[in-house]
């Protein structure tokens, strides 16, 4: 069992690797110069990862509108009456209150392992 396990596991990050080095069809048809044009290192880093760009959030002071701001740049809200509670940070963006939003986004950035900050 244990073995089969590791397999599944050491399957599935190879595939996960070889999806993150492979470019996407879209820019596979253009020419190389044109695709290093159109990623600038500020773009790729803007539509990055999002667990790394909300804990960048977390460096702005805790219970401030500059840290909800924050993370509605990276999540946008869409506000919803009926909402469920919230299982994943994704669904935070549903919670109407400002208040409640930004408790949201706390407690699941703050529950996430810390991630190596990107070199700048």
């Amino acid at each position: 069992m244990r073995m089969m396990l590791a397999f599944a596991a050491v399957l599935y990050s190879t595939a996960a690797l070889a999806q993150a080095s492979a470019p996407p069809a879209a820019e596979a048809d253009k020419p190389a110069a044109e695709a290093k044009s159109a990623k600038t290192p500020k773009a790729a880093a803007a539509k990055g990862a999002v667990a790394p760009r909300l804990q960048a959030c977390q460096d702005i002071e805790d219970g401030t509108k500059g840290r909800l701001d924050c993370y509605d740049a990276v999540i946008k809200p869409e506000p919803n009456p009926k909402a469920p509670a919230p299982k994943t940070v994704m669904q935070c963006k549903f919670t109407k209150e400002e208040d409640e939003r930004l408790n949201c986004y706390n407690g699941f950035v703050d529950s996430m392992p810390k991630l190596p900050r990107p070199k700048s």
